[in-house]
């Protein structure tokens, strides 16, 4: 991973070459200035904190909890006819309804401007270290880092591109691991555990903390993931759902989601410092995703 001296190097080269060019002397040193102020910020937290609450404590901008309706009134209904009326048949059309229901609250962010490249480049490439680190670990059953960087983008740029991104990891990873009608819901799965931990970040009731961090990344792939999972498991292979069923794949599957709620704390106590750190240096230096409540 690089260092922040790395780091900052390739950001300026990538980025920023043209508008740093631009600056007058005062404005470099302003510049600066201000880095020297963010690097002290996130490197010293004395509270257990790795990152500062960004926004005030206790506001959700009602952009964000339109796109949530927006988001729980599309996306249910898809997953549903796609196992009753098409009968998992149509899972690729399926994904990508998901996926474009996924980009429209994440674009509603920019409130109308243009999102520039640098903003989607972040976004893309968090993405692709979630498709990178799932065929990583590709030997070993549910013990991935998905829900670990899925939690990290919702924290660090708002529930919108944590959904995103937990749809987005889905469907590209699943070219290599194998497509089919339980896509849809895994897509659906992660993007509402990052959208949780966006919004819950926002109000202040979940702190970028280490401990905080794991414990809800727990209970949220063991709960929601696995909630979500074992009830689509038995749409998939009977159409419908009884109670004895239900039961039995949630006996049956609380293994599996153990390992894999394990597996996100383990990855959220070694990513979350390096990782929220370096997202919020970026975030902070170029003015990404600034939203208003």
């Amino acid at each position: 991973m690089l260092n922040e001296q790395e780091l900052d190097q390739f950001l300026d080269e990538f980025m920023d070459t043209e508008k740093r060019t631009a600056l007058t002397m005062p404005e470099q040193k302003k510049k600066k200035h201000k880095k020297e102020m963010v690097t002290e910020e996130y490197t010293l937290p004395s509270d257990g904190l790795i990152i500062r609450q960004m926004k005030k404590e206790g506001t959700v901008s009602k952009r964000t909890w339109a796109a949530m309706f927006l988001l729980l009134l599309v996306v249910p209904p898809v997953l549903f006819f796609s196992v009753k009326v098409f009968h998992g048949r149509k899972y690729l059309l399926c994904s990508l309804i998901v996926v474009i229901a996924a980009m429209l609250p994440f674009f509603m962010m920019f409130e109308g401007r243009k999102p520039k490249a640098r903003e989607i480049m972040v976004i893309s490439v968090l993405a692709a270290i979630g498709v990178a680190g799932r065929a990583a670990f590709f030997m070993v059953p549910s013990f991935k880092p998905v829900a670990a960087i899925v939690i990290l983008t919702g924290i660090s740029f708002g529930g919108e591109a944590g959904f995103l991104v937990g749809c987005m990891i889905m469907l590209l990873s699943n070219m290599f691991m194998g497509q089919g009608p339980w896509t849809p819901w895994q897509m659906f799965a992660f993007g509402i555990i990052g959208y949780l931990a966006g919004i819950l970040y926002q109000c202040g009731i979940l702190k970028a903390k280490k401990t905080q961090l794991c414990i809800f990344g727990f209970l949220s792939v063991f709960l929601i993931y696995g909630g979500i999972m074992n009830p689509a498991g038995i749409l998939m292979s009977y159409g419908y759902i009884t109670k004895s069923t239900l039961i039995a794949y949630y006996i049956s599957g609380a293994p599996v989601d153990l390992v894999h709620a394990l597996s996100t704390v383990f990855f959220l106590w070694v990513l979350s410092r390096p990782l929220l750190e370096k997202l919020e240096r970026i975030k902070v230096k170029y003015g990404l995703i600034e939203k208003n409540a």
